[in-house]
């Protein structure tokens, strides 16, 4: 064999995608090959129709590596550990946890440190499922080929697939790697998966010049991952591995996933909360030290300030809110695979969803078999039927749906029909006929294919068992009604036929002067609970919008059909010729995204992100991989393929969607309590600091000893423990909850005054009616603030956990009903029990209690008519 010219190859990256490899994951060399002539693409990778020798094949595979889309690379498991520690909150609590055993309670502490780790282990599991996700795709590829190698055919292991290699490709064959076809027959793939077509596509082996359509609409290159549904065809070999479509795809799962809506409030919240205390607290310790004189005191009364205005209970209160909700959830089969998905669900208020296999019950279905007209008869049902019950050919999807619903469907008698010939389907004709002895009146040839090609042998038509002539006039009209179908989304066969007196062979002669009896239109049907679900969805104030890799006619068709108005359309060539302002823009608009490549829909995702919305995608095919993780909630179903599964945050084992809506009641619902724990936590935490501020001014003494600081913390923590358990009023969970930090810090600048002015009142009712002011009698001052603290952030619970008058027309759960109950008792019991004076307590006046009744009742009434303003000027909701 003759010497080939080394071509220039692209040279192999241990990690992340091929630099030649476009943004659509499509490798240009790909598309440089479709535009040339099979010849020339055999040259351009230096090679030849008797494929590679053994030797240059080595050669390649040594310098550009295996054909696999996903190494068996995992990140080091210490790697994950140290990323969730590297945490605001997690170095936060650790110093405090640290400073809690300086100042003398270890317990409160170790409680801190239980807090640390259950966040740190719950962030550890999910990252190392994540990592996970790459070694899914590397079982796509363990399966074999037939190759040319020095003009022999030979079976290798796809993973030695090199660039130039000549592949041979049969019925049934999955595509091996991307490449560029050189001669095919009848050749139909299957690539659903990638493009969200739900019919085969006819391949070609002739150049291709389109410029201006998506490499994946070109039909002489075929994609690894797709399969052949039919025919035959050789191949060479353009790009393997990473540089492969699904290996740019495989790249995007190994990447760290983009921070959610809600890890971004959590983190948020987490600095507003370091903010102050990097204010507060050493405030406190220069007042207390210029003030008091005891420098070391201050700084331990300062450190347990810092204690008392951390949210520590939060990754507990969230970590269980998010179980319940995942345990609430898995009993509706549903799978929360990632938690902070549940709380997500809830923060969408826009869902992105795939049309095949999501929307649609991803099979194909005779939906009309009508004559000329488009009117129903069952005619040409029984034409179609027979044609496809007695080809002896392979049955391709639409014959296969053709003889489903004539079996299920009542239908004329066939019974009495025998075959006498086929003329077999070839593309050239674009069509296939079967001859029937009909009883007791001859034979009659039954045609069945495209209407276009049925069309030019037609010299009849029927309707109304009327036989018309076809002139031009009606040719027009004809073609007209065919044409509606088209545009309503349909694949669309065409129906003759023609009689003959009895002979005993027929050819594809035979095929002209037909008579046009009608059509099958074929659909990929939605789904029964899709258009209720989402209806429910958009009831709850979640906007749905369609992104597909499928055609616009189909897509509006299924729109329509589950009720997406299709007003705004936007096609991949569109967006791909956009800026990211003009998509953000345009995408806000449009409700459906047709003829996307994986890329599209990721960008899509993320300009609606960029324009503030917490965003979910509901996709089940490979090319939805990206799109799933890119989203704040990445959502399959459970017949998707397992790429899609696992980049999913949460998988639906049930195909009916209202189960996605349940979904999102429960998020909200997850998201309302973990927010009464934020607003409680936080308003009444800046109240007490606040006080502690003012009145470390003007005391001398510390207003309330560091341990009795921390203890007064630990209750109230413990207090709100069965927040999780606690019910959402339904305006909680009538629309999207998304973070924000505007309104929580209004909730803390406005409620915490509230508790700050109680306790001042306290202060001088102490200080002037029970003569505190002597240091003498410190201990009881701190005793009764401690008690009043106490109780009053505990009540104010029920308060803050709803919109509505407290105990009249929202009430708490039982178990936050109790454990509040438990708290104030234990409060006001400690210093009359043997702990008292362990924590520096004294017994306190008996008037002091009549006092404090007024006191919480002035609060609670002033708190509510704070909150009930607040709400009625719309800075807060939910």
């Amino acid at each position: 064999m003759p010497s080939l010219p080394t071509p220039v190859l692209p040279k192999r990256l241990p990690h992340g995608p091929h630099p030649a490899v476009a943004a659509d994951h499509v490798s240009p060399l790909l598309v440089e090959a479709s535009a040339a002539d099979p010849d020339a693409a055999l040259q351009q990778f230096g090679t030849s129709a008797a494929g590679l020798a053994d030797e240059e094949a080595e050669r390649r595979l040594r310098e550009n590596g295996p054909n696999v889309v996903a190494r068996d690379e995992r990140h080091p498991r210490i790697r994950l550990l140290r990323k969730a520690l590297v945490n605001p909150l997690v170095i936060l609590l650790v110093v405090l946890s640290a400073s809690s055993f300086l100042t003398g309670d270890p317990r409160a502490g170790c409680v801190i440190l239980l807090m640390v780790l259950l966040g740190v282990v719950v962030r550890f599991v999910q990252e190392a499922r994540a990592d996970s996700a790459a070694a899914k795709l590397r079982a796509m590829i363990s399966v074999h080929a037939t190759v040319r190698r020095g003009g022999r055919a030979r079976e290798v292991p796809v993973a030695d697939l090199v660039q130039g290699d000549v592949v041979e490709l049969a019925a049934g064959d999955m595509i091996p790697a991307d490449v560029r076809l050189l001669a095919c027959k009848d050749l139909f793939v299957t690539q659903g998966g990638l493009t969200g077509e739900s019919f085969p596509v006819e391949k070609f082996a002739a150049r291709e010049d389109a410029a201006g359509r998506s490499p994946l609409e070109r039909t002489n290159v075929c994609y690894l991952g797709t399969s052949v549904e039919s025919g035959a065809a050789t191949a060479v070999v353009v790009a393997t591995g990473l540089t492969t479509f699904l290996g740019g795809i495989s790249t995007t799962l190994v990447e760290p996933q983009p921070p959610t809506s809600f890890d971004r409030g959590v983190t948020r919240f987490t600095w507003l909360m370091i903010y102050f205390i990097f204010v507060m607290v050493p405030t406190v310790f220069l007042i207390n030290g210029l003030t008091k004189g005891d420098w070391a005191g201050a700084f331990f009364f300062a450190l347990a300030v810092a204690v008392g205005m951390t949210p520590e209970m939060l990754p507990m209160i969230v970590a269980v809110c998010l179980s319940k909700g995942a345990i609430g959830m898995s009993r509706k089969r549903v799978i929360v695979k990632r938690l902070n998905a549940i709380q997500n669900l809830g923060a969408m208020d826009v869902l992105c969803t795939d049309k095949t296999g999501t929307l649609t019950q991803d099979r194909i279905v005779l939906e009309k078999h009508c004559d000329v007209t488009l009117k129903e008869d069952d005619e040409v049902l029984l034409l179609a039927y027979l044609n496809s019950h007695f080809q002896t050919g392979l049955k391709n999807l639409m014959d296969r749906a053709v003889l489903s619903h004539a079996e299920v469907h009542a239908h004329p008698s066939f019974a009495d029909y025998a075959k006498v010939d086929e003329i077999p389907f070839d593309f050239s004709r674009r069509m296939m006929s079967v001859v029937v002895e009909r009883p007791g009146a001859g034979h009659r040839l039954i045609c069945k294919g495209a209407p276009e090609a049925l069309y030019e042998r037609c010299a009849n038509f029927e309707l109304d068992g009327e036989i018309q002539p076809v002139n031009p006039m009606f040719r027009a009209d004809l073609k007209e009604e065919f044409d509606r179908l088209s545009a309503d989304g349909f694949r669309v066969l065409a129906v003759a036929y023609r009689d003959f007196d009895a002979r005993p062979a027929y050819s594809k002669d035979d095929e002209r002067d037909l008579t046009l009896r009608g059509y099958v239109a074929f659909l990929d049907p939605p789904k029964d609970t899709a258009r209720a679900a989402i209806a429910a969805l958009r009831a709850g104030g979640v906007a749905v919008k369609v992104l597909t890799g499928d055609n616009e006619l189909v897509s509006r068709k299924i729109c329509r059909d589950v009720g997406i108005a299709t007003d705004a359309v936007l096609v991949g060539n569109q967006v791909e010729g956009m800026s990211d302002a003009e998509l953000a823009a345009a995408a806000g608009r449009a409700t459906l995204f047709a003829r996307l490549s994986p890329a599209h829909k990721q960008r899509v995702i993320r300009c609606l992100q960029g324009a503030g919305h917490a965003v979910g995608f509901l996709g089940d095919g490979i090319n939805d991989a990206p799109a799933l993780r890119g989203a704040d909630v990445g959502i399959s179903v459970d017949t998707a393929t397992d790429i899609a599964k696992e980049s999913a945050d949460v998988i639906l084992l049930e195909k009916d969607l209202l189960v996605l809506e349940e979904g999102v009641r429960e998020g909200r619902k997850v998201f309302a309590n973990i927010l009464k724990y934020v607003r409680m936590g936080a308003s009444s935490n800046f109240g007490n600091m606040f006080s502690v501020l003012g009145a470390s001014a003007f005391l001398p003494f510390v207003p309330m000893l560091p341990i009795q600081v921390l203890a007064n913390n630990l209750l109230y923590d413990f207090s709100q423990v069965a927040i999780p358990t606690d019910d959402a009023d339904p305006e909680q969970v009538a629309k999207p909850r998304p973070w924000s930090i505007g309104q929580i810090t209004r909730y803390i600048l406005f409620i915490g005054p509230c508790s700050s002015a109680f306790d001042y009142v306290t202060f001088f009712i102490m200080l002037y009616g029970f003569g505190c002011w002597d240091p003498a009698n410190a201990s009881v001052f701190q005793t009764a603030w401690f008690v009043e603290s106490l109780l009053t952030q505990t009540l104010i619970i029920h308060v803050i956990r709803t919109n509505r008058i407290p105990f009249l027309q929202s009430r708490a759960s039982w178990p936050l009903i109790v454990s509040t109950i438990a708290v104030m008792l234990v409060g006001a019991s400690l210093p009359f029990s043997p702990v008292g004076p362990l924590l520096g307590f004294a017994p306190l006046p008996l008037l002091y209690w009549p006092l404090l009744a007024l006191i919480l009742f002035g609060y609670v009434l002033l708190t509510q008519v704070v909150k009930t303003w607040l709400v009625r000027k719309s800075w807060v909701t939910g």
